[in-house]
This record gives structure tokens, C-alpha cells and sequence, in this order.
């Protein structure tokens, strides 16, 4: 669901996923498929992506809260 509002967000502005890829130097077709749930995103370069995006929270903001 976080990710449809991402989505959303990218309409909203006029903005496309690879605008925002280029301005930050990510490949567009990774970043479309951390967005559509094919890559997990759990460690490395997608969970860089994914917490730029919004959809997943800093590692040490987790450890933090647990």
C-alpha cells in the first residue's frame, strides 16, 4: 500500500520514477521493482533506495525502537 502512495506522490508532482532516479543516480527499472515488491530491499543498494522512497524506515531507527 506505502508503495501505491508513493506512486501517487511521483503523479501528483509531474515527477517520473526516472527523473527521481536520475537526480539520485539509481537505475529505474531497479527502483520500479522495489516499488512493485519483486526485490525485497532488505540489506545493500534496494534498502538505501527503499528508505530515499520512504518505504522502509533507517536500520539504525529500527534497532532504536526494538
Amino acid at each position: 500500500m506505502k508503495a501505491e502512495k508513493i506512486k501517487a506522490g511521483f503523479r501528483e508532482r509531474g515527477e517520473t520514477i526516472k527523473d527521481w532516479c536520475d537526480a539520485r543516480g539509481y537505475d529505474p527499472t531497479y527502483v520500479s521493482r522495489i516499488l512493485n515488491g519483486n526485490v525485497k530491499a532488505s540489506r545493500g543498494k534496494a534498502h538505501e533506495i527503499a528508505v530515499e522512497l520512504g518505504i522502509k524506515a533507517k536500520l539504525d531507527e529500527v534497532k532504536r525502537s526494538a
